[in-house]
């Protein structure tokens, strides 16, 4: 079996492929917007309020416009807070204008920051076409759609890639800093975090602990993330009430059961959602991609981020549905890809992200027009 090597290439960076990534993610997402705009014209909805204002974009805007403090009574007796929402992104928001034109804005913005750092670090490894391909796989996932939503997964995604980059760089400082921003983004922001530390640790044995800025990288990384998660505790009057609220929105960690039973549903032919099955699909795929970023002794970094997400994704219980979005930061697992996709023939790899490009575009028509699972 021919294995793919992810050291570091001898060639050096050069911008024009830089904006050539940037340009494959223009177009591959920019056609899906194209083509969920006209579902939703057909659908009498305004694209910008189906992009702009779709389940947890809601609550964006509202955290925006009028500050923590919502909650949500449901007849069931369900109770659901915002404070389960990070504060990073809906502060963006507000500065923009506090609209759905605003919250569309922050996250296309900042979803263009993430293509570019996304390449990088496959540049880095890979090289210039394989950097290009990683972008291009990156956009037609099955839930790239959420790249273009009032979401915040292209924020974490543009922290986390340009953090990854600082630190195969050993640019420690910056890596730190984007590792905080990331944890003030979203939950799983703590992945960045784990990135810096675990390759802190190594640094810190490998030199006898003498390395001051590795310390303070360290330390330093996971102090968003920590402050937010206090910060709810505080307000709430219990030092772990930020749990409670997350278990009051039925997410938990239940060590992969949930998810699990799921999957037994799907494979034994049992009635769920279309979304439901392509779940199971995306989580197998990143099981067996995540065994080949191993197998392929990827940088320590990648490999503790990376390990993180698929840990919280696939132990946590509540919104099954959802779990292929928390992935979408996880981008690294794409490399074993984009390093085949790279040795291929160029037709070849246009056409197989072409024809990912395309099932993308109509399943994520499907997420936000047709299927009534939260996304």
């Amino acid at each position: 079996m021919t294995t793919v090597s992810l050291r570091p290439p001898v060639r050096a960076t050069t911008a024009p492929a830089a904006l050539v990534a940037l340009g494959v993610f223009a177009a591959v997402r920019g056609a899906g917007v194209l083509v969920l705009a006209a579902g939703s014209w057909w659908d009498g909805r305004g694209p910008v309020r189906v992009l702009g204002s779709s389940w947890d974009s809601v609550w964006y805007l509202a955290i925006a416009a009028h500050g923590y403090g919502r909650t949500q009574m449901w007849a069931d007796g369900s109770i659901q807070s915002d404070h389960a929402f990070f504060p990073l992104y809906p502060a963006l928001v507000r500065l923009a204008g506090a609209t759905a034109p605003a919250g569309l804005a922050v996250a296309w913005t900042a979803a263009a920051v993430a293509a570019v750092g996304v390449y990088r670090v496959g540049e880095h490894l890979l090289g210039a076409r394989a950097g290009v391909l990683l972008v291009g796989l990156w956009a037609a996932l099955p839930h790239a759609v959420v790249l273009t939503l009032a979401y915040t997964e292209a924020l974490l995604c543009a922290l986390a890639a340009w953090a990854l980059y600082a630190l195969l760089r050993g640019r420690w400082a910056v890596a730190a800093a984007l590792a905080v921003l990331a944890g003030l983004t979203r939950p799983t922001g703590i992945a960045v975090a784990a990135a810096v530390t675990a390759l802190a640790v190594r640094e810190l044995a490998l030199r006898g602990g003498r390395a001051p800025g590795v310390w303070a990288a360290g330390l330093l990384a996971p102090a968003g993330w920590a402050a937010y998660v206090l910060a709810v505790g505080a307000a709430r009057g219990e030092p772990l009430g930020y749990f409670a609220v997350q278990r009051q929105w039925g997410s938990r960690f239940d060590f992969g059961v949930g998810a699990m039973r799921s999957a037994g549903t799907v494979l034994t032919g049992g009635h769920v959602p279309l979304a439901t099955t392509v779940t199971v699909a995306v989580l197998a795929a990143a099981g067996l991609l995540a065994a080949a970023l191993v197998l392929e002794r990827a940088p320590l970094p990648l490999l503790a981020y990376t390990g993180t997400l698929l840990v919280i994704t696939f132990g946590g219980a509540g919104f099954f549905e959802s779990k292929p979005r928390f992935l979408l930061p996880a981008f690294p697992l794409l490399l074993p890809l984009a390093a085949v996709m790279a040795r291929a023939r160029p037709r070849t790899a246009v056409v197989v992200t072409g024809c990912a490009a395309g099932l993308s575009y109509g399943y994520g028509a499907y997420l936000l027009l047709v299927a009534r699972v939260p996304l």
